[in-house]
């Protein structure tokens, strides 16, 4: 017989009945029923019930077992009588009968509890997290992490993509987040950077003649905390390829990823055709790039309807500025007025001076609109507004005003909390769509300069002649992004292959040419000997599978993340250096300065 195990806690069935076993695990649960005394033996493969009654010569020495002691039990399988059967459970049709127990790790009062789950602090969690990650859900989540990796790699693998590992040790980059940097001991007073993404290098292997690229990247940014990202450190599907169009990298792609989603759902329905939806026409619909198509509300522009109206505050801020637009909310169900004061409130709560409305009821068999603002534009505009939207009695329509660069992400913060009150989304489906034609450039008020808005290494539709030719924040590039229920999962391009196109794209961002060169020299010097076009494109594996098992947070699908102060709790790091550390790196720490 094994040391440890004849068979996992999962395995045993009726058909196993009079055998006798051993299993090893971890005690989830012991109880006590009337001096018959039961165990529940955990493993990574599931849990069997262990029975020790007073007749048992095991019986003194389970009776000193406490939670999450790992032990060794033997004993002999048993069939459950009819009426213990559990049918929640694959071993639910036996139990073992215990002669022999052997505490192979006794366990402390546990910090954190693994049995029932119960929601315990973050930093607790996190600082024991060898205990946290034996909760069931959790260690499913990460089996459910590491099959949803696998499916990845297989399928980039049956469409001819090859695997390869580009370099941690790098150089820093100027463009995007800060840089996590390693002094480099050979080198004095010089630093490596861990990367950001595999950009430049997936690039180059293009050009070096791999035909299709893909790797499972580990990316480094020195990023302040955010809601949808992991402190520090992420994981993205990477993938490029050469001699093709977005349209190529698109169709490529998209089944890979539906095919993850189907695979991986529970039966949820995935989006059959993902549609391809330009960055303005986002904007202008949803108020944002990342839109949930699982609430069905599309805003749409109604200035017309206000542009010399006798609601004087828009009328005034549309004949001011030719710029201003107002944008409408439409709410289907919304038509009451306790829910347009609740919508209003929560407006003002958004730091908004509020929201307007109009919602519609029925007076003497017609339906008319109410509101103080449907009465100072008057009962003609009033019906035109409904018509155009399409609304009915009971429906209601709110309404923002200004220039929509300002108040766009607004609007699509107010479309969601509509959606979300009124129970318009529906939260078991995955709506995936791509996003297209994102703008090259954008303005930086903070610098007063032009600057590249989404990617620095893509191609701009129009190419040369463009950047030449046209106002810099006119023109678009090949650029898209895959959204999900309001998550980007992924980004990427068609990058810019040409040095005389990459040389003008990056003078109108404000580089010149020797800071092109001493930043992105290999990349720049690469394009000089016969570039490829190539495109490609990165999604976020966390977030993928965040959505995936419904967990509502990134440390809910990963082994061992930091805290939102970028800090690992159980590791503890960051930490500081020894002397002697400082001194092989030539460097030395200074105080904090005074705030």
């Amino acid at each position: 017989m094994h040391i440890y195990r004849t068979h996992t806690c999962g395995a045993l069935r009726l058909s196993d009945a009079d055998k006798s076993v051993r299993l090893s695990g971890w005690v989830h649960r012991v109880r006590d029923h009337g001096g018959v005394l039961f165990i529940d033996l955990r493993d990574h493969y599931g849990l069997t019930q262990i029975v020790a009654d007073p007749d048992s010569p095991a019986f003194s020495a389970v009776e000193k077992i406490r939670a999450e002691y790992c032990i060794r039990i033997d004993g002999t399988v048993k069939a459950r009588a009819d009426d213990a059967l559990n049918k929640n459970l694959p071993t639910g049709e036996i139990e073992v009968f215990c002669t022999e127990v052997e505490v192979l790790g006794a366990a402390e009062e546990l910090p954190v509890p693994v049995f029932g789950e119960l929601d315990y602090p973050e930093d607790t969690r996190l600082r024991n997290r060898f205990l946290d990650l034996r909760r069931e859900t959790l260690h499913a989540n990460i089996m459910t992490r590491s099959k949803i990796i696998a499916d990845m790699r297989k399928r980039m693998a049956d469409i001819g993509f090859a695997e390869f590992q580009t370099p941690i040790l790098t150089a820093s980059s100027p463009e995007g987040a800060r840089d996590f940097l390693v002094p480099s001991r050979l080198h004095e007073g010089t630093f490596y950077a861990l990367p950001q993404a595999p950009q430049q290098f997936k690039q180059l292997l293009m050009i070096s003649g791999f035909d299709r690229y893909f790797q499972i990247a580990p990316c480094f940014r020195d990023e302040d905390p955010r809601a949808d990202r992991l402190p520090g450190e992420f994981y993205q599907l990477d993938m490029e390829m050469s001699f093709v169009t977005q349209e190529d990298v698109l169709t490529t792609m998209e089944p890979v990823l539906r095919g993850v989603f189907e695979e991986f759902a529970n039966g949820k329905p995935v989006t059959k055709e993902f549609r391809r939806i330009p960055y303005a026409e986002s904007i202008a619909k949803y108020g944002n790039d990342k839109p949930d198509l699982r609430n069905p509300i599309e805003m749409e522009a109604v200035t017309e309807h206000f542009a010399g109206s006798g609601f004087k505050i828009f009328a005034g801020m549309i004949e001011r500025d030719p710029k201003v637009e107002v944008w409408a909310i439409p709410a289907k169900g919304g038509g009451s007025r306790a829910f347009c004061d609740r919508m209003n409130s929560w407006a003002q709560s958004e730091g908004q001076p509020g929201l307007g409305y109009i919602f519609f009821r029925d007076e003497d068999g017609e339906t008319v609109g109410a509101g103080p603002l449907a009465k100072n534009i008057g009962p003609e505009r009033t019906l035109a507004l409904r018509n155009q939207l399409d609304l009915a009695e009971g429906d209601a329509v709110f309404f923002v005003a200004g220039v929509p660069a300002k108040f766009a992400a607004f609007a699509g913060s107010a479309r969601t909390r509509v959606g979300t009150e009124l129970k318009l989304i529906d939260e078991d489906r995955f709506e995936l769509c791509w996003i297209v034609d994102f703008p090259m450039f954008e303005w930086d008020e903070e610098n007063k300069k032009v600057d590249f808005s989404h990617n620095p290494f893509s191609m701009p539709m129009g190419g040369l002649e463009a950047l030449e030719n046209e106002d810099p924040l006119t023109i678009n590039a090949y650029q898209y992004d895959l959204v999900c229920n309001g998550f980007e999962l992924a980004s990427g391009a068609i990058r810019n292959h040409r040095v005389d196109v990459m040389t003008k794209a990056f003078a109108i961002a404000g580089y010149d040419s020797d800071t092109l060169e001493e930043q992105f020299g290999g990349l720049y010097r690469a394009f000089k000997f016969g570039a490829p076009p190539h495109g490609g494109m990165a999604a976020g594996v966390d977030r993928i599978v965040m959505l995936l098992v419904g967990a509502k947070n990134l440390r809910e699908v990963t082994l061992f993340p930091m805290n939102q102060q970028a800090q690992d709790l159980l590791m503890g790091a960051p930490s500081a250096a020894t002397s002697a550390q400082l001194q092989e790196l030539n460097i030395r720490v200074l105080p904090a300065a005074k705030s």
